[in-house]
């Protein structure tokens, strides 16, 4: 293929149309107009072979994780999606097969999720890349952020943590390796937290590495009930040799959202989960001072081994 039929069949199966697209694909750049009395939020994220996906991954889905883990950061902001667009960079002589079929899952995740592709760009390297901007907007003022956090606040969690990174594991049972490679962004979960999250980010390297970002930026501290955890299933996480609670502390790429709200919110928040149709679990508290400290059934302190994931280490 050439480099502009390459881009005609990437691009073929996504949706072009969309709110504010008054130009897509096709010119030097796309014109979007921006909804009236919002602000816009927009994130960037590259997902590359070799790091992020391998050959275990079906082509369409590693187009499908290269938007859903920025459709993941929308809906930590309490951001609905509106474009995006994608850098694609590929090996010469690769697969038409293959890149059509990256497109293909792209797309898919763009039309599960109201997201109009409206531009990107292709060229050579020495490996397959995404990398994927996309742009959502909330209300003027309402996004939520990791700074809100207050001593007292409740913390809780969304769905399981731990899933996906059991989901490398060569024994993972099917449903971890479809966490891992289909990850579902809580973009329903992140509206509805709008005006009740205090704090709020997507879990993309680890539990505890990603809370002590929201403590950071909130200046607080925090205490995780390690039975609280909902953590992979253990007989699953044992059958392939793996250490549930260190998953669920450590593991990333779950995508799930972990946020605080003061405990008189508590009901509303279980409501709003309810009405999103995921399951939200509370899992301790934001406290005065710093740090995250870790607590068992007991009560007593307890040192995890994982701490997250570190793009450069």
């Amino acid at each position: 293929m050439t480099e502009f039929e390459l881009i005609d069949r990437f691009t073929r199966p996504a949706p072009r149309a969309g709110e504010g697209v008054v130009l897509g694909i096709g010119d030097d750049a796309a014109v979007l107009r921006p909804p009236r009395g919002e602000d816009l939020v927009v994130t960037v994220d590259a997902v590359v072979e070799g790091v992020h996906f391998d050959a275990r991954f079906a082509p369409a889905d590693v187009g499908w994780k290269a938007l859903a883990v920025n459709l993941s950061d929308l809906a930590a902001m309490g951001a609905r999606p509106l474009w995006a667009l994608c850098a694609l960079t590929t090996r010469r002589g690769e697969r038409p097969a293959r890149l059509a079929g990256v497109g293909r899952g792209l797309a898919a995740c763009a039309r599960a999720h109201g997201v109009a592709l409206v531009g990107g760009n292709v060229s050579r390297a020495r490996e397959l890349s995404l990398t994927v901007t996309v742009a959502g907007a909330v209300p003027r003022g309402a996004a939520l952020t990791r700074a809100g956090g207050r001593p007292g606040d409740l913390l809780f969690v969304s769905g399981r943590l731990g899933e996906a990174a059991l989901g490398l594991a060569p024994q993972a049972p099917a449903a971890a390796r479809a966490r891992q490679r289909r990850p579902a962004p809580r973009l329903a979960l992140g509206l509805a937290l709008r005006g009740l999250a205090t704090a709020c980010l997507d879990v993309s390297d680890g539990l505890l590495q990603d809370l002590g970002h929201l403590c950071a930026a909130s200046g607080v501290g925090a205490r995780v009930e390690l039975a609280r955890l909902p953590g992979p299933p253990a007989r699953a996480a044992a059958r392939a040799g793996q250490d549930p609670l260190a998953l669920a502390c450590g593991g990333g790429e779950d995508y799930e959202l972990l946020f605080s709200a003061p405990p008189r919110r508590a009901g509303a928040v279980a409501a709003a989960a309810a009405r999103a149709g995921v399951a939200v679990t509370h899992i301790g508290a934001l406290v005065g001072g710093g740090g995250v400290r870790l607590l068992d059934a007991r009560g007593r302190t307890h040192t995890a081994r994982a701490r997250g994931h570190d793009h450069l280490r």
